[in-house]
C-alpha cells in the first residue's frame, strides 16, 4: 500500500477528522485508565479492555472478509509483541494510575519514541544512530528530569507510579523495533496481525490475571462508569482507534500518523484536570514540552519542515512510501 507523506490541501478533509478522533481517543484513554483501577485490579482491567478490543477487530475481520494470519512464526513473534506491546505496559499503566495522577501518564506515555530510538539504533540495527536523534534524546532526557522535578526531591508512591508508566513507555519502546525487525513484511493485513497480537495477550493475561490478581469482581458488582471505561479503552482504544489509524495512513502518510503522539499529551492534560479535577505542578507540562521537543528533534520534524518549504509544490505530493502492516500497528501501542 501506498501513501502520500506531502499530502495536499484538498485531502484535508479527508484524513483530519479521523487524526483528530485518534488524538480524543488515546488522549482520554488515560481517564479511562484511572477510573477503571478504582474498582478492578490492574491485571483485571487489562484482561477486560484486551479482551474488548479483540472481540472488536475480530468483527472486523469477520465483516471485511478477512482472515487471521496462518504463518507459525508470525505467531511466534506476535507472543512477544502481544507481551511487550500489550501484556506488560497496559498492566504498568494501570498500577501507575493507581499512585500518579492521567495526567502524568499521559506525559509520560510521550517519552516512548526516546527510549525506543536508541533501543531500534544500537540493539535491532533498524535505524541509523546520527548526531540529531543524539541531540533529540539528550534533550528528551533534559525534559524527563523536569517533569520528575529532580531539584525537590523524588520519592514514594508518586516516584513508583511515575516509574511504572515511564516502564511501560520502556516496553513500547521494545516492542516497536522489534515489530519492526520481526513483523514488518510479513504476510497479513494490519487488522489481522493486530487482532493476533490481541489474542496472544489475551491468552497470557488468562493466565496471570488469576495467579496474580485472584478471582475476577462479579460484572454486576461493578458500576456503570467502570463497565463504560471497560468497555471504550477496548472497544474504542484498541478497535476502532485501530481502523481509523490504518486510514489516516492511508490518505494522509504514516509520518502524519504518527505525529498524534504530539497531541495525546494535551488531550489527557485538558481531560485530566478538566473531568477529574487533577492538579499540575507547574514543571510537569513545561517537561512535557521539553520531551516532546526532543521526540521531534529525534524523528527530524524540524529538518523536514525545512525541506519541505524549499520543495517544489507541484511535485511535493508525488512523494511516496510504502507502508507495512507492522507501521500500521507501529503507533498503535499507545496507551
Amino acid at each position: 500500500m501506498e501513501s502520500r507523506t506531502a499530502p495536499d490541501t484538498h485531502s484535508l478533509r479527508g484524513w483530519l477528522p479521523g487524526f483528530l478522533a485518534l488524538a480524543a481517543i488515546w488522549g482520554t484513554s488515560f481517564l479511562f485508565i484511572k477510573v477503571g483501577v478504582r474498582e478492578l485490579h490492574p491485571l483485571w482491567l487489562t484482561f477486560a479492555r484486551v479482551a474488548a478490543g479483540a472481540l472488536t477487530l475480530l468483527v472486523i475481520l469477520l465483516l471485511t472478509r478477512d482472515r487471521l494470519p496462518r504463518d507459525p512464526r508470525l505467531w511466534g513473534h506476535l507472543v512477544v509483541v502481544g507481551a511487550l506491546g500489550v501484556t506488560f505496559p497496559f498492566t504498568l499503566f494501570g498500577y501507575g494510575e493507581q499512585r500518579v495522577s492521567s495526567v502524568l501518564a499521559g506525559i509520560w506515555n510521550a517519552a516512548t519514541p526516546l527510549v525506543a530510538l536508541p533501543l531500534a539504533a544500537l540493539v535491532f540495527r533498524t535505524e541509523p544512530f546520527t548526531r540529531r536523534r543524539a541531540a533529540g534524546i539528550g534533550i528528551g532526557f533534559a525534559g524527563v528530569m523536569v517533569v520528575l522535578g529532580v531539584w525537590r526531591g523524588v520519592g514514594g508512591t508518586q516516584l513508583t507510579g511515575q516509574l511504572m508508566c515511564f516502564g511501560a513507555a520502556m516496553c513500547y519502546a521494545v516492542a516497536i523495533p522489534y515489530q519492526k525487525k520481526f513483523v514488518a513484511g510479513r504476510t497479513g493485513s494490519g487488522v489481522s496481525i493486530a487482532a493476533a497480537q490481541l489474542l496472544m495477550a489475551l491468552a497470557q493475561l488468562a493466565v496471570a490475571a488469576p495467579l496474580l490478581a485472584g478471582a475476577p469482581p462479579a460484572p454486576a458488582s461493578l458500576s456503570p462508569e467502570v463497565v463504560g471505561c471497560v468497555l471504550a479503552l477496548g472497544a474504542l482504544g484498541t478497535g476502532v482507534a485501530f481502523v481509523l489509524n490504518f486510514r489516516v495512513i492511508r490518505l494522509a502518510g504514516a509520518s502524519t500518523s504518527a505525529s498524534v503522539t504530539y497531541l495525546m499529551p494535551v488531550v489527557a492534560t485538558v481531560v485530566g484536570v478538566t473531568v477529574l479535577g487533577e492538579h499540575l505542578m507547574w514543571f510537569q507540562p513545561v517537561g512535557a514540552l521539553v520531551v516532546l521537543a526532543g521526540v521531534a528533534t529525534s524523528q527530524g520534524v524540524f529538518s523536514r519542515r525545512r525541506a519541505d518549504s524549499s520543495v517544489n509544490p507541484a511535485t511535493a505530493s508525488d512523494l511516496t512510501t510504502t507502508v507495512s502492516p507492522a507501521s500500521v500497528g507501529r503507533s498503535k501501542g499507545m496507551t
